[in-house]
């Protein structure tokens, strides 16, 4: 085999196997950015959940405040038309 034959069998070996470092290196980068976007979908629906609760228990303890509320006015009424409850 010539030198120049055994120059370009070198160099297409070292081609091929920079072409395969560079792919498993293009392979990770590519897992990587799956498994961060896979954690950030995960952290954002634990956080809408908690929002989700924590609105639910606002918009319950807001209500049960106007019920109390309207049931005090309720009472009121009564009690200057004479109608409440005598004790």
């Amino acid at each position: 085999m010539s030198s120049a034959q055994h120059n370009a069998g070198q160099s297409q070996a070292n081609t091929q196997a920079k072409t395969e470092e560079w792919m498993e290196s293009a392979k990770n980068t590519a897992q990587s950015a799956h498994d961060k976007a896979c954690d950030a979908a995960n952290s954002t629906q634990a956080q809408a959940q908690r929002s989700k609760e924590e609105n639910a228990g606002f918009l319950k303890q807001t209500g049960e405040q106007v019920a109390h509320m309207a049931q005090g006015a309720i009472d009121g009424v009564k009690n200057t038309l004479g109608m409440g409850d005598k004790k």
